[in-house]
């Protein structure tokens, strides 16, 4: 019963945005509450996509985020199994004191961080190009914890069993250590994804080109701006930054309850 509650209460907001969409703005404002639309319509993705009084870039907004999204997915996977690696199978120096860094960082709140990184960013003329968008998310400690929990379960006999087989420490890695955690970076993946997908503080105030926006910093852009008064085109501009990353994680369920097996039963 109470998990019905819950369900309803985070599926409802996702379901009024998505029915909102298909509305028009006198509905939409109308002080009597319809959750479906009264008079279904399509004008609000039609303006979006096609154009009307206001021109809305939103198939490069579409691009830039899947290109930053996918482009720091990739970094992420690749810098924190690395680091993940390291830190659990090779004997390097300070191993825990480098391990308490990286858990210890996991407290500091992000947006304490937010303006040396513009500053930085600024330095370099990076501000308004895809630079700033990628490189922030290109590497976290929680990608790094995850991977050497699993990392520290796996059996260091199928390791050495590679090695006196020829294996380097690198083939190690890419021909064992990684396959065997496809799971766990698959669930890595989705939460940096949906992660970088869905923000909007960053992309919102270090890049000012319409042009250069991601998705969820345009429909910020819109709120303030031309769509100020018109709900419905929000609600499906909302719809549309949001149906990438449900599709996504749909898609990656599986391996994500598997991860979840994994990081709990040790091997």
């Amino acid at each position: 019963m109470l998990a019905s509650i819950l369900g309803i209460i985070f599926i409802l907001p996702i379901l009024w945005m998505f029915s909102n969409s298909f509305k028009t703005d006198v509905e939409v404002m109308s002080p009597v509450f319809h959750l479906f639309p009264q008079e279904f319509t399509w004008d609000n993705f039609h303006t979006i996509f096609v154009g009307g009084a206001v021109e809305v870039p939103i198939f490069r907004w579409m691009f830039n985020s899947f290109f930053v999204g996918f482009a720091a997915t990739f970094l992420v996977i690749i810098l924190d199994a690395m680091a993940a690696y390291a830190l659990a199978k090779l004997d390097i120096p300070f191993k825990r004191t480098l391990f308490a860094i990286f858990v210890g960082s996991m407290m500091v709140p992000g947006i304490i961080s937010f303006l040396p990184q513009y500053l930085n960013f600024s330095n370099f003329n990076l501000i308004n190009t895809y630079y700033v968008l990628i490189l922030p998310y290109s590497g976290g400690a929680l990608g790094v914890f995850m991977l050497i929990q699993f990392f520290q379960s796996f059996p260091n006999e199928i390791i050495e069993a590679a090695r006196i087989d020829g294996a380097n420490k690198w083939q190690v890695f890419t021909s064992v250590l990684m396959p065997s955690s496809i799971s766990i970076v698959t669930t890595l993946a989705i939460f940096t994804f949906m992660g970088v997908f869905n923000d909007y503080v960053w992309p919102f105030f270090t890049v000012t080109d319409l042009e250069m926006r991601t998705l969820t910093a345009g429909v910020a852009v819109m709120a303030t701006g031309s769509f100020v008064q018109s709900y419905g085109k929000l609600m499906a501009l909302a719809t549309l930054s949001t149906i990438p990353t449900l599709i996504i994680f749909l898609i990656g369920q599986r391996q994500f309850i598997q991860s979840i097996t994994a990081t709990g039963v040790k091997q």
